[in-house]
């Protein structure tokens, strides 16, 4: 009897050499049929690691800047053992989200994406597909929708309203305040009562979720060896950074069933809310109950839940941070600013919604923060579904793909003097973000675009509204705007390294 597994083994061995020569043999074919496609120039690679010995340094979107200068706007570089098609021009970017979309509307599976968001059954990273048609419309139309952005003006006033109460308190001081701190925690504030009916931050400067989230924002940026080298993903497991990464899915699941049930009770309870008050997570519970989405998990809902807050917390506070740096560096910009702002309030004692639709040089200041600083440089990644010819190349099917839209704003072809920092270029300029024009791309375009534009919008313009209504801005004594730091950090978005601290002084009307 223990020689059973030995003969077994013996009349197995023929076909287990067959398999693994067909796998050879097919293996050998691909990388045959790869060398005769017409790809996209590529700088020259090494050998395992590829281009990363040419793309180190703090700043990705930069570094391919400038070996797209020299290989052009289609470039293929090689994360490691996966290639990917870098874009660096609005004409071939055109190509990949409207002429050819259809070909690039997957996105890659990346571990942090698997572990956080449910192993990718979020909107973000579900494969293209009738499920994700459905996810999308549903997003769209039921959470992100203008008449629901709209319903939401109340916890914008309500938390903008706290930051300019902390602000005033500061003034009575006459120093500084941390003013990249209090975005974020505006944002955040923001962005966690419309979709889970809480704040970020309570009152004493804590919270459940405020920790939490700051962990997920720092991981989902993390480096994983296996999203590079997948043959080597269990060096992420030996380093224990997977671990890491499950511990806190972990902490964030349970928060989220914790928050689910808490709704569940209310609706129970009869204490259900009105239309105009109801969350993300109201919202999502209902359309379940109702059947209008039937296919929505419990796991599915929770994805989403965080698939908007990672979309609608950070890229606002960097943005508004970029805006106000640009500002008290152009002194001039920052008045024109102001005095459009205090002329169409007058002496309002709050600025609604129609006063911002006035406020037309505002809006171009915002739109040129969007433009010189892309938070998100390379937008989300996606990957080819198939093989697909684009400027003259072939693009191999399970291509990662990332539109450089850091790049591509600051084109000289398209825009003039295209480093610097000049709102009037939007003036009398139908040029806008919503997706129509390649060269002006902050939330991507087609199909992929950021479903949570007009949320994000909305929270950009009515906070820079109060900021500039209600304070004068100026830089430390200590500090010049020629002096004042400007240098970029990575993460989950491009945001200033050393933070933005500012001395306010009370405007009164």
């Amino acid at each position: 009897m223990e020689m059973a597994p030995l003969v077994s083994f013996s009349i197995q061995t023929p076909l287990c050499l067959c398999i693994l020569l067909l796998l050879s043999v097919l293996v050998w074919l691909k990388l045959v049929r790869r060398r005769n496609l017409n790809l996209p120039p590529s700088p020259p690679k090494l050998p395992i690691i590829g281009n990363l010995h040419q793309l180190l340094g703090p700043l990705l979107h930069r570094t391919l800047e400038g070996l797209s200068k020299k290989y052009g706007p289609l470039m293929l570089v090689h994360f490691g053992q996966t290639p990917a098609l870098i874009v660096s021009s609005p004409e071939m970017a055109r190509e990949m989200m409207k002429t050819q979309e259809i070909s690039f509307l997957n996105r890659p599976r990346l571990t942090t994406a698997k572990i956080f968001l449910y192993n990718c059954t979020d909107l973000g990273f579900t494969p293209y597909g009738e499920y994700w048609r459905q996810l999308r419309k549903l997003c769209v139309l039921e959470l992100l929708s203008i008449k629901r952005v709209q319903s939401f003006q109340y916890v914008r006033e309500e938390e903008v309203a706290v930051l300019m109460n902390k602000i005033r308190s500061s003034c009575y001081n006459g120093g500084s305040v941390n003013l990249s701190a209090m975005l974020v925690g505006v944002s955040d504030n923001i962005a966690t009562r419309c979709i889970l009916g809480r704040r970020a931050e309570e009152e004493n400067g804590k919270s459940k979720f405020g920790e939490i989230a700051k962990k997920l924002m720092a991981q989902m940026a993390s480096f994983c060896v296996g999203d590079m080298f997948p043959s080597f993903g269990w060096v992420d497991v030996a380093t224990g950074l997977i671990g890491r990464l499950k511990a806190t899915f972990k902490e964030l699941d349970a928060f989220l069933d914790e928050v689910i049930e808490e709704h569940r009770i209310e609706e129970r309870n009869g204490k259900g809310k009105q239309y105009d008050k109801k969350d993300f997570v109201d919202i999502l519970l209902q359309l379940k109950k109702d059947g209008t989405f039937e296919e929505l998990s419990k796991d599915n809902l929770k994805g989403i839940l965080i698939d908007m807050y990672l979309g609608g917390s950070d890229t606002t506070a960097t943005t508004l941070e970029w805006m106000m740096t640009e500002l008290v560096k152009n002194p001039s910009l920052l008045k024109r600013a102001q005095q459009e702002v205090r002329t169409v309030v007058g002496n309002k004692s709050k600025i609604d919604v129609n006063d911002i639709e006035k406020m037309e040089y505002v809006k171009c200041v915002i739109k040129e923060t969007l433009r010189l600083h892309a938070v998100a440089p390379l937008l989300g990644g996606r990957e080819t579904t198939e093989r697909v010819k684009m400027g003259g190349y072939e693009i191999p099917a399970n291509t990662r793909v990332y539109a450089n839209a850091w790049a591509i704003q600051r084109d000289p072809k398209y825009w003039d003097r295209s480093v610097e920092f000049i709102p009037e270029r939007f003036m009398n300029n139908s040029v806008d973000f919503q997706g129509q024009h390649f060269q002006f791309i902050p939330f991507g375009a087609g199909r992929r675009g950021c479903p949570g534009m007009l949320f994000g919008v909305a929270v950009i313009e009515y906070v820079t509204a109060n900021l500039l209504y209600w304070f004068d801005w100026k830089l430390p004594v200590s500090l010049t705007k020629d002096k004042l730091d400007m240098i970029e950090v990575s993460g989950l978005t491009i945001h200033r390294k050393v933070p933005l601290h500012l001395v306010p002084s009370l405007y009164s009307p």
